[in-house]
């Protein structure tokens, strides 16, 4: 029962039984109310604590600026009824990007950005009314290591790494980014962040999740004489100054992080890694981080885990790998329940931050209990869910209404909209929404 299980539970008693079998710590309430209540912060009312996470559509237009599948996307979220909408990866300069499809927030593409803002709010608009409008988070990245502007690798790395190098065929001489491109590139994350505001954001989150650059400097124990590597003060500086430096230009602007706790990846190449079994999480240092970014003004905190090219399942469990992956020998229970306790700790561990969790699509028409469940334990502030988003977009809506989701549009957990992601777009789901997104051959 402990290795890797499609979901083929036909009752609630049969799903809470295996979660016992196993001996994890899932919680579940029967009661789903909870999660239509209302949450303040930072000035802000949301009207209910359910989110969407950031899913990358690979669909931008010309230059970067949103595209035609880009506007259809947001709509759809928007007019899901969820309290938090949190915008995907976009790019601060050309070479970060992960593909040649991927969004680019330029001078050039802000007013594609106005556009996409005042769609989304006009789209929640006319579904909820006069109540409180979902916050929009822009999420601000450099790829890092797994750049491919052209569409073939480009990678800008931080520091040599034995598990992820081999992956993109790196080689041991690549030269590493050096501090002055780091430094001018803080400046480059603080003038998106006011593009973003000046686009109509709510926040903004510095990317720190994956293995991006963001996320490889927490872990570039290797990169010696250098002020952004080895000891834990230099490897999170990029971060921290960032944080520091958009609260103080533009105060009004909510700073988010959607940070990798843990990369799975066996210490010292890995952030978050248990120093005896990468497999575990070791929390102290990415609690010492959040303490540092609180004080440098850190209003909102996603929580993930893993590197999707090295060890998916860690942030994503699912039923079907990326085409050409391997299905890893754990059942996905064990990986959800990692990731709500991961994301308990945290919210007991700072209860005036609002900390949103993830790892729930793979639960299917169970989600909604155990997110109950892990909110009136106090384990998260806000539940987020990704890939049911591209599948079921106006699921907070059944919910609202229903008080269950429909089984004919839940996520399948079947990694397709993972496997066109790395196709580089477009991307969705390839089973409820198949008139648009297909499977490359």
């Amino acid at each position: 029962m402990s290795g890797h299980q499609r979901f083929a539970f036909k009752s609630r008693e049969e799903f809470l039984a295996t979660i016992a079998s196993l001996g994890l710590q899932i919680p579940f309430a029967h009661d789903i109310s909870g999660l239509f209540q209302s949450l303040r912060f930072a000035g802000k009312t949301l009207p209910n604590r359910l989110a969407i996470h950031p899913l990358e559509g690979a669909d931008a237009g010309p230059g970067g600026a949103p595209g035609e599948l880009t506007f259809r996307r947001y709509r759809r979220f928007a007019e899901s009824g969820c309290g938090l909408i949190w915008f995907e990866a976009t790019a601060i300069l050309d070479q970060g990007r992960s593909n040649p499809n991927q969004l680019l927030l330029t001078e050039k593409t802000l007013d594609g950005f106005k556009r996409l803002v005042e769609t989304a709010r006009s789209s929640a608009q006319k579904r909820a009314g006069k109540g409180p409008s979902p916050i929009l988070i822009l999420q601000l990245t450099h790829t890092g290591r797994f750049s491919k502007p052209q569409g073939t690798p480009a990678p800008i790395i931080a520091q040599h790494n034995p598990h992820l190098d081999p992956l993109h065929k790196i080689p041991p001489d690549h030269p590493l980014i050096g501090d002055r491109e780091l430094d001018d590139l803080q400046d480059i994350f603080v003038q998106a962040a006011g593009m973003a505001a000046e686009a109509g954001f709510d926040g903004v989150d510095i990317k720190a999740c994956h293995g991006y650059l963001v996320s490889e400097l927490l872990a570039s124990r290797s990169r010696r004489k250098s002020r952004y590597g080895g000891s834990f003060v230099n490897r999170t500086r990029f971060l921290r100054e960032t944080t520091g430096k958009i609260k103080a230009g533009f105060p009004g602007l909510l700073i988010a992080s959607r940070l990798g706790l843990y990369d799975s990846i066996p210490y010292p190449h890995g952030f978050g890694t248990d120093k005896r079994e990468a497999a575990n999480p070791d929390l102290s240092e990415p609690i010492a981080l959040i303490k540092e970014l609180r004080k440098e003004g850190l209003g909102l905190l996603n929580i993930t885990a893993g590197i999707p090219a090295y060890r998916p399942h860690y942030g994503r469990p699912f039923d079907k790998p990326v085409r050409g992956g391997i299905l890893p020998d754990e059942h996905p229970l064990t990986g959800v329940s990692r990731l709500v306790q991961s994301a308990s700790r945290l919210q007991k561990e700072f209860p005036s931050l609002p900390v949103v969790g993830t790892g729930y699509s793979w639960l299917r028409r169970f989600f909604p209990h155990v997110a109950a469940g892990v909110l009136s334990n106090g384990g998260a502030s806000l539940i987020g869910v990704g890939r049911l988003a591209y599948a079921y977009p106006d699921f907070a809506w059944d919910l609202m209404e229903k008080g269950a989701l429909d089984p004919r549009k839940i996520c399948l957990a079947c990694s397709g909209c993972s496997t066109l992601l790395r196709a580089g777009g477009p991307v969705g789901c390839i089973v409820r929404d198949k008139a648009i997104y297909h499977l490359p051959r």
